[in-house]
């Protein structure tokens, strides 16, 4: 089996990962910039890399994971939430097609991501902003799980439902519309009423929530589905929590829509998702938040990873320190610091 393309791909750190996507948003489209950059945190690299070099048990227990945190058993599924999905197959054959024929690489990785995108974009007759963030999810699955796995998956995908069978502009357009309020919607205040679209590997749909609502307590009353059976982390509703006060980190969400109507960052949030080294960005209104401490006022569109845990350290002392490396004390203590702020 040819190494070469995937011994070259090893060479970049996830920080070359997260700065080539950085540098190829411009050129993905609006339905998929977001989506882009969620996917590379719902999936870090440094997390893969740690599990390989610690063990599984002895990561699972270190970092408290809990959910499904393997990427190798969801090749085909784990960018279900890109309007790129349905071109997977495509970018699945040409990736292959790379690594199989590669003589020795030493492009550099949007160089790489681009090459894979032109082509889809031709095969499909789509503009190619359409295909840059699915061929870029297509080469960083292939480093994560390696040539074997990905030659093996099947590369088959669900059909688009809902309003992701239509067209991308109508998509972003829907994305930021709310929900009428009625004829005298404008006298309303508290009890406005919004929709939150969401959507899980196994399941996806949408959950009301009122003006100003965190968006947990909202999902805890959708009681239209069993939904641990889904999700064992889903105790009640589709968004997994725990303790709704920015303890423990279950409740992370992707926010591919509609980020503009929540609330701003608390300090308390911000602390937490260093902890947990979610890699939330530096941005009052981001697109990674803690569901528990996220309230809205208008419809959101958000995406559910399949696990959660603890990759952050926290060091304490005189002057309080977060560094973003794999947590190896207990994972619960840190918990408890978060939680008594």
């Amino acid at each position: 089996m040819n190494t070469k393309f995937t011994d070259h791909l090893k060479t970049f750190s996830e920080s070359d990962w997260l700065a080539a996507v950085d540098q190829l948003l411009p050129d993905v489209h609006e339905v998929d910039r977001v989506a882009l950059e969620v996917w590379f945190r719902f999936y870090p690299l440094g997390l893969r890399r740690y599990v390989e070099e610690t063990g599984r048990d002895e990561a699972v227990q270190g970092l408290a994971l809990q959910g499904d945190f393997d990427l190798a058993d969801k090749i085909d599924t784990s960018h279900h939430f890109l309007y790129g999905h349905r071109f997977w197959k495509t970018v699945k054959t040409q990736v292959v097609a790379k690594a199989e024929t590669s003589k020795g690489e030493s492009a550099g990785l949007a160089d790489l991501i681009n090459d894979i995108g032109i082509f889809t974009a031709e095969k499909h007759h789509v503009e190619r902003g359409l295909a840059n963030a699915i061929a870029a999810v297509g080469l960083a699955t292939l480093n994560q799980v390696g040539l074997q796995a990905f030659t093996a998956s099947p590369g088959d995908t669900t059909e688009p439902s809902g309003l992701m069978k239509k067209p991308p502009a109508v998509i972003v357009a829907e994305r930021e519309k709310d929900d009428s309020q009625g004829l005298f919607g404008f006298l309303k205040t508290v009890d406005k009423k919004f929709s939150v679209a969401f959507s899980g590997l196994d399941f996806s749909g949408k959950f009301s929530v009122m003006n100003d609502q965190q968006l947990t307590h909202a999902s805890e009353q959708d009681r239209s589905q069993p939904w641990q059976t889904m999700d064992d982390r889903c105790w009640e509703g589709p968004i997994p929590v725990e303790c709704t006060a920015a303890a423990c980190g279950t409740c992370w969400i992707g926010v591919l829509g509609g980020r503009e109507k929540m609330n701003e960052v608390t300090a308390r949030e911000r602390r937490a998702m260093k902890v947990f080294g979610y890699n939330q960005p530096e941005e009052p209104k981001p697109f990674l938040r803690l569901a528990c401490q996220s309230k809205t006022s208008g419809n959101v569109t958000v995406a559910i990873p399949p696990w959660n845990g603890i990759f952050g350290k926290k060091v304490c002392g005189n002057v309080e320190e977060l560094e973003l490396e794999p947590a190896t004390t207990s994972a619960r203590a840190l918990r408890d610091a978060v939680a008594k702020g």
